[in-house]
């Protein structure tokens, strides 16, 4: 079984209920997240959307338009991730918040985090989790091997690091690239779901296609993993950032004076 922890963002992007609808709105912003989950003293008390904004005057506390915890459908962090995952699409949410048995907040799970889960090392078992994935949420799936073309990959990962892809880069320009595996849907590019340190790697070389397994998907919807994407402001390799370290395990929190520290 593999555990929602394994996998789960451990810096999540918090408001406090004292928090306003345009501390909200700045927030959405600066981070380009849709949703955040409420908290006070580390403990969640509620999430809030972009969606509970709408037509909310500016001043009105986060406290009052949230949905709280009570209503709220969580994750905890020994979970299995497939169950979750199921949980999203039948529920239609693209994010849960990961909380404790004391219901403090540990991290977020997202739609993309769940696909993540069944990628492994070995390109064959990689896709053949990956439609696996997609054929027990109910969806028709073929697989095709070409090539795809670096301007119309949309990534599903904001951000990628600098020691990895420099390997990347020395694996292509040497031809040892393994493939990139791609979803092709009705409506959509090529969704990019593994291989985006090969991606943007051959972006930066010049390289104008990759070789690719193509999932052709049979739906005429967006699936989760490209509106979280997009909620993300990932479009294009452009928008996915080069990083030379890990910040990955903290809690950043948008505060009001005087400074409420969730950490």
């Amino acid at each position: 079984m593999v555990k929602v922890s394994e996998y789960m963002t451990k810096k999540v992007d918090c408001l406090s209920p004292d928090n306003t609808v345009k501390d909200a709105i700045r927030f959405v912003k600066e981070t380009g997240h849709d949703a955040f989950p409420v908290v006070v003293d580390g403990k969640l008390v509620g999430i809030v959307s972009v969606h509970d904004l709408v037509g909310k005057d500016e001043n009105e506390k986060i406290g009052n338009i949230m949905t709280k915890r009570e209503d709220m459908i969580v994750a905890k962090p020994d979970a299995d991730i497939m169950d979750i995952g199921r949980l999203m699409f039948r529920t239609g949410f693209s994010k849960l918040p990961v909380v404790d048995d004391e219901n403090n907040l540990v991290g977020i799970i997202t739609n993309t985090d769940v696909i993540r889960s069944q990628i492994e090392k070995t390109t064959p078992e990689k896709l053949n989790k990956i439609v696996k994935t997609y054929e027990n949420l109910g969806l028709k799936t073929r697989v095709e091997r070409g090539y795809v073309s670096i301007d119309e990959l949309k990534p599903t990962q904001s951000k990628v690091h600098e020691d990895e892809l420099t390997g990347r880069m020395y694996e292509l320009k040497k031809g040892l690239a393994e493939p990139i595996i791609a979803i092709k849907t009705k409506k959509s590019g090529y969704i990019l779901i593994d291989g985006h340190h090969r991606a943007v790697a051959a972006y930066k070389l010049g390289i104008p296609k990759l070789d690719a397994y193509i999932i052709y998907i049979d739906t005429d919807k967006k699936l989760g993993i490209e509106k979280t994407a997009e909620s993300q402001g990932l479009r294009t390799l452009k928008d996915i950032k080069i990083i030379d370290e890990n910040n990955e395990n903290s809690i950043n929190t948008y505060t009001l004076k005087p400074k409420v520290n969730f950490d």
